[in-house]
């Protein structure tokens, strides 16, 4: 079996020569920066997104009032019951729960 040198067949580049190798470490390097500029862009629009008041991330499951989402938290404060026992009570996750004790 006769060893072949390393090349790349989509871009035509002989990894073999120091000019080939320069090449695909440009390439590399500029795939990266790509990259990089896209993270940016979207931290960036989703920062100014946050600052419009847009809420970034899926939707709730549970809809629930305000009403509702204060007595979950007084509830709470009163020792009515754990996460669990609140969250099975109003048909909730114990996320939401927790997300309703944290606002009031």
């Amino acid at each position: 079996m006769s060893h072949l040198p390393p090349v790349s067949l989509r871009d035509n580049l002989d990894l073999s020569t120091s000019a080939g190798r320069l090449m695909f470490q440009i390439i590399g390097n500029m795939a990266e920066f790509e990259r990089s500029l896209i993270v940016e862009h979207v931290k960036a629009r989703m920062r100014n997104a946050r600052a419009e008041g847009k809420r970034i991330g899926c939707p709730p499951r549970t809809h629930l009032s305000p009403d509702v989402r204060k007595t979950i938290a007084e509830a709470y404060r009163n020792q009515q019951g754990s996460l669990r026992l609140l969250a099975a009570q109003f048909g909730a996750s114990v996320g939401t729960v927790q997300r309703c004790i944290g606002e009031y």
